[in-house]
């Protein structure tokens, strides 16, 4: 086996069977529909978007500098658009989307004016966690912007009930309330940055140690 594929694969085994073992976990829901299914109730991981902080620790170079970086840019980057998702739909509801352009706008400008407080501050991660943010907030309904963008009873048993389920936003099934679209997307990139670091770790420590040269 050559240098580089021992360096990789060590790498490329841990990362495969950690994402199994986070895809299993994140898809666990506690809402039966009677019929061998589920759907997530308000509080709920995103699959995907532990992926993204999980990339951006390697981006930043796989360490516990980056571990710290990344994670400080998913705070700063979801609550920015916290703050951003309740300013744009009291600016402009459904169906102005001008209001929601307008903060985001705003917003970025901000994310990246923030980078005059030093070097520390890793704007890279921040854009990914604000427009992961975003992302889920409109998959899930856009609560606020639109009407019943949280789902109607934002609960598993509104969800399970022929009469309400699928009565969110246009007709979503996976409608979530704006605050829970906040929490559910920080927790998640939060795990994302446990795997980077966990994956990093574990790596380092089956990778074989080049062997000492010979006098």
């Amino acid at each position: 086996m050559g240098a580089r594929a021992q360096a990789i694969l060590p790498l490329a085994l841990v990362v495969g069977v950690l994402s199994f073992l986070w895809t299993e976990f994140a898809l666990v829901t506690d809402g039966d529909l009677g019929i061998g299914l589920a759907l997530p109730s308000n509080f709920h991981l995103i699959l995907p978007t532990a992926f993204i902080s999980w990339g951006m620790f390697f981006m930043a170079g796989g360490d516990n500098a980056a571990f710290g970086k990344v994670l400080v840019a998913c705070i700063f980057g979801t609550v920015a658009a916290l703050v951003t998702m309740p300013l744009a739909f009291k600016t402009a509801a459904l169906p102005d989307f001008w209001g929601i352009a307008l903060w985001v706008g705003i917003f970025a400008f901000v994310l990246v004016a923030i980078l005059i407080a030093g070097d520390w501050y890793y704007v890279a991660g921040t854009f990914p966690a604000f427009a992961a943010t975003f992302l889920w907030w409109i998959a899930t309904g856009l609560d606020g912007w639109a009407a019943n963008g949280g789902g109607v009873g934002n609960s598993i048993a509104a969800l399970g009930d022929p009469a309400t389920a699928g009565t969110g936003a246009f007709g979503g099934v996976i409608s979530t309330p704006w605050t829970f679209v906040w929490l559910n997307t920080l927790v998640t990139l939060v795990c994302g940055c446990i795997l980077g670091i966990v994956s990093a770790k574990v790596a380092a420590a089956i990778t074989p140690k080049p062997r000492a040269a010979e006098a």
